[in-house]
């Protein structure tokens, strides 16, 4: 099972997880990210390893 970890301390509000998943991801009122999904299957579990590769502060990890 996928399963997202983010670390909301190294999260610096660039939103590329929002424009890479925005069905897994959006941001807080601080624009700071939130998981919408933390178990993807299928289609959604690639996205969410894009998203963690796009992210230029590594605060999102896919953990298989």
């Amino acid at each position: 099972m996928t399963q997202i970890v983010v670390d909301t301390t190294k999260c610096v509000g660039a939103a590329q997880c929002v424009l890479s998943a925005p069905d897994l991801f959006d941001q807080d009122d601080d624009g700071f990210v939130l998981v919408l999904e933390e178990n993807p299957t299928g289609e959604l579990a690639q996205s969410a390893a894009t998203a963690a590769t796009l992210c230029p502060s590594q605060a999102i990890t896919v953990q298989d």
